[in-house]
């Protein structure tokens, strides 16, 4: 009978340990392609910038200014502006030249109207609560003819549907913010709290909100598809992007 116990608590012994295996290798997969998919997020963002070197430029929840500076650098302008929030980043992106106020993007905009060229958002309109009054003031700064370029995470993407069919809480949706609460796995588990996100998006939802704000939507770009590799991926989002991980879409403000 000693014999029969431990070779059943070995075999549960086992199965857990496997299980856990195979979640962890899951998690590490999703983890890498998240990362992947933020890098060609980026570089979605960039390559709808267009060179103009006496742009006035604002990027709305900048952060260190990282991206905010490689941004600047393709539109080969000076005049580069952040909103950040954070006083810690903000203060780093001001190292790296960008003038930055501090301030919340739910509040009226620091500028005047019709002053900005160029404007872009890159994974922040999830963040923000009155998404309406977002766009309205990247609208209201514009100048006639500027454009904005706004990237965010996809609530309508192939695991975000596999969630919700196995019963869980869509990957970018957020119930608590202390903890990943409700996910088949919490990829960052400790740091919801500064990575809330209170709005998710489908590709009609972010388009018409763009249209209710009066802007013209001049392209739409589906970044990632998971859980294909990047290459395949990105493909197979150009051709289904309402399904992709990420949206990216340029809008003008009509003359």
């Amino acid at each position: 009978l000693y014999v029969e116990r431990n070779k059943s608590s070995r075999a549960r012994d086992y199965a857990t340990g496997h299980r856990e295996e195979l979640r962890m290798n899951a998690k590490d997969l999703l983890i890498n392609m998240y990362q992947d998919s933020q890098r060609d997020c980026r570089q979605s963002v960039l390559d709808l910038i267009q060179r103009q070197t006496d742009a006035v430029y604002l990027d709305c929840g900048c952060d260190d200014g990282r991206f905010t500076s490689e941004v600047a650098h393709k539109l080969g302008t000076d005049a580069v502006y952040g909103i950040e929030i954070g006083e810690y980043s903000a203060d780093l992106a001001r190292e790296r030249g960008v003038q930055v106020y501090s301030s919340d993007l739910n509040a009226g905009y620091p500028f005047d109207d019709c002053t900005l060229d160029v404007v872009s958002a890159n994974q922040v309109i999830e963040h923000v609560s009155d998404t309406d009054n977002f766009v309205r003031e990247i609208f209201r700064v514009l100048k006639p003819g500027g454009y904005g370029v706004i990237s965010t995470n996809n609530l309508a993407c192939w695991h975000n549907i596999a969630a919700l069919i196995a019963g869980y809480q869509p990957f970018p949706s957020d119930v608590s913010g202390e903890a990943g609460i409700g996910k088949a796995l919490a990829l960052f588990h400790g740091e919801a709290g500064s990575l809330s996100h209170l709005r998710i998006f489908t590709y009609p939802a972010l388009k018409g909100l763009l249209q209710h704000h009066n802007f013209i939507v001049e392209t739409t770009v589906g970044v990632g598809y998971y859980p294909f590799p990047a290459v395949l991926g990105n493909r197979l989002a150009r051709i289904d992007k309402r399904h992709s991980a990420y949206l990216t879409a340029k809008v003008r403000k009509p003359r």
